[in-house]
């Protein structure tokens, strides 16, 4: 490719030939799409019409490769997911890059190529960016930023507002892989093992439960986990949720890898699920529109909403109750 340098320098972010370079050769390049037009301040794209919905997101992940994608696949589909537990369609990306000086180029490039493929995969465009380079350790190698706009889908209206006593919790699939797995990528215990980032679109599933008439609420659990989503819910809506430990999902590896390291499970980071609130009559059908979608590995139904005080019980597998507490240190910084 035409950009032959192997490190990123502080000459890549000078806003001169440098920089010009490196958008049009790496970034326009690989991200293939048409309307990203690099001499323009701002770009016009079509919509259908309706009701538009937009989020932002940052991505500091350490380390910036994990089994199961990098920190490029990381920012789309955490983009992507955002607007489709929103019930919207995903359209249209922003991406502000963040380079520390004496990045490897090759490293960019591997972030970029899994950028553009998770951006085909989830059907959206990259339209828009910026780049800035900063010097050596103000940053974490790569840091990036995202915008993203799409059409809110006909279906329920979701919301905090809608959530009932006696509604259920429901869960796409296993808690923490993605937080398990980035600890395992650092390396710094001396453990390896199989486990991969659950780091995928949420979109399929999310479309899935749409269909369902008693969708009250969507969530992708990310820093924090399912735990500090639950505790959320509780804070928003006023009410008590109470669930069922052995319900929840959580793989053998990353069970393991929790009680090595004394981590809980509920609070590592999900980059692949979703957690939904479902009127009670509808929870089953809404696990087995899941199901019959092949959109989620393992949807389960692990708790109710009660019209109770603001916070989160836990049935434990021994019989008892333990409060499940937000989150105040972070167990697992740079997850996201």
């Amino acid at each position: 490719m035409p950009v032959k340098d192997s490190r990123i320098a502080l000459a890549h972010g000078n806003g001169g030939r440098y920089m010009r370079e490196l958008i049009r050769d790496l970034f326009a390049a690989r991200l293939a799409n048409p309307a990203l037009d690099v001499d323009l301040d701002a770009v016009a794209v079509p919509l259908e019409g309706g009701e538009i919905m937009l989020t932002t997101d940052g991505f500091t992940v350490q380390p910036l490769e994990f089994p199961g994608g990098n920190i490029g696949s990381l920012a789309i589909h955490g983009t992507v997911n955002d607007l489709a537990v929103a019930g919207a369609l995903p359209r249209y990306l922003t991406l502000n890059a963040i380079i520390e000086e004496g990045t490897e180029m090759a490293l960019l490039e591997r972030v970029v190529d899994a950028m553009a493929a998770a951006a085909r995969e989830c059907g959206v465009a990259v339209v828009a960016g910026d780049t800035k380079v900063v010097g050596r350790g103000e940053c974490g190698g790569v840091y990036l930023a995202t915008t993203g706009l799409g059409l809110r889908q006909q279906g329920p209206r979701l919301g905090p507002g809608q959530i009932r006593p006696g509604d259920r919790v429901l869960v796409s699939g296993p808690v923490g892989d993605h937080g398990a797995a980035v600890l395992l990528a650092r390396e710094q215990f001396g453990m390896h093992g199989e486990l991969r980032s659950d780091a995928a679109s949420v979109l399929p599933a999310a479309q899935a439960l749409l269909r369902c008439p008693g969708l009250r609420f969507m969530r992708d659990p990310t820093r924090g986990g399912f735990a500090t989503v639950a505790n959320e819910i509780t804070r928003m809506t006023g009410l008590g949720l109470r669930l069922d430990e052995a319900a929840i999902p959580v793989s053998d590896p990353v069970a393991g890898v929790c009680e090595l390291l004394g981590y809980d499970p509920l609070y590592l980071a999900c980059e692949g699920r979703i957690v939904a609130i479902v009127a009670a009559d509808e929870a089953g059908h809404a696990r087995d529109l899941l199901e019959s979608s092949g959109a989620a590995p393992a949807p389960t139904i692990v708790g109710t909403v009660e019209d109770a005080p603001a916070g989160v019980i836990l049935q434990t597998t021994l019989g008892g109750e333990r409060m499940l507490d937000e989150l105040e240190d972070d167990p697992l910084p740079r997850i996201c």
